[in-house]
């Protein structure tokens, strides 16, 4: 949530959204996270996807490449 905070992402609080989603995958998440707010888990949720590093897609774009100048010590 620092990493948000600092991004500018978490102030000026006047959006609003709505959905419908399992009760059991709400206690679930309460429970992982220890947040007890459906408002700040939330605001967490989309945090974590806001600040997503994208490692996987760039990992798997890379398979198979090795830069020919790479010194692999053998």
């Amino acid at each position: 949530m620092q990493a948000a905070r600092k991004a500018g992402l978490l102030h000026g609080k006047g959006g609003r959204i709505g959905g419908r989603v399992s009760p059991a995958l709400v206690r679930q998440a309460k429970r992982q996270t220890g947040i007890e707010a459906d408002t700040e888990l939330i605001e967490f949720a989309l945090a974590t996807v806001a600040l997503e590093d994208n490692f996987a897609q760039a990992f798997k774009t890379s398979r198979g490449k090795v830069d020919s100048e790479l010194k692999l010590g053998f």
